[in-house]
């Protein structure tokens, strides 16, 4: 089977002979911040750091260490146990980063995350290299109509992301606490998945408890198989 190509599992020789027999790069990003009391914040993380390492395998590309902090809506509302860094603060990590890969060989950068909100998308969509191209690619863009229970579609610490978590992380779970959890439908994320607030007003009814980990590897597929046909499969000739 197929083994990631993590950058820092390698010795330097063997990094730079990676990076001339395929320039590209995967930098996922992740997040700190709560989806739910049932489930671990760092969900976004998680889940892209899953995806680098199975896209890597499968593409035999270099994966670059996961940033395990972006841009929270939930930090700068002041919510407890998020951790958060500004747009800008971002936008400099990175552009810091791809610079020092470009320097050495990178042509094109896969910047992966699963955090939709506005500034963290800012940060990464700004970026900017001397000459390589980047492709900032949203894990939750992927269309999940009819995989999910929420009549809402994806939203926090709901039906999609609890099965996702049960796939990818089941002992990092506590289902007793997803019966009591109400999802936010009023702030949601572009696209599919929502953010939100913990909020008492009335929701669009949905059942957590439905979450099952088939549920949760169904929709990882349909996320991981999007990414490579569209992004890795058939990719530009690097400029």
């Amino acid at each position: 089977m197929a083994t990631p190509q993590r950058l820092q599992d390698l010795a330097p020789d063997r990094a730079t002979a990676a990076i001339a027999a395929d320039p590209r790069l995967i930098v996922p990003i992740g997040t700190c911040d709560p989806h739910g009391p049932h489930l671990p914040i760092g969900c976004d993380t998680l889940l892209v750091d899953r995806l680098a390492d199975d896209l890597s395998a499968e593409f035999g590309i270099l994966r670059a260490p996961t940033v395990a902090y972006g841009v929270s809506a939930d930090a700068a509302r002041g919510q407890p146990r998020s951790g958060s860094v500004r747009k800008k603060t971002l936008h400099l990590l990175l552009n810091d980063l791809l610079a020092s890969w470009e320097r050495a060989g990178v042509r094109e950068f896969i910047l992966l995350t699963a955090n939709g909100d506005d500034a963290h998308q800012e940060a990464l969509a700004t970026v900017m290299t001397a000459a390589a191209r980047v492709r900032v690619v949203d894990a939750c863009a992927a269309n999940v109509t009819g995989l999910v229970a929420d009549a809402e579609g994806w939203r926090r610490g709901g039906d999609a992301d609890t099965s996702l978590m049960l796939y990818l992380a089941p002992h990092l779970v506590d289902m007793r606490l997803a019966e009591q959890y109400t999802p936010d439908a009023v702030n949601r994320r572009r696209g599919a998945w929502g953010w939100g607030r913990v909020t008492h007003e009335p929701e669009i009814p949905t059942d957590r408890t439905a979450a099952t980990a088939a549920k949760g590897e169904s929709l990882y597929d349909e996320i991981r198989g999007r990414i490579a046909h569209r992004i890795l499969a058939a990719p530009d000739a690097p400029g």
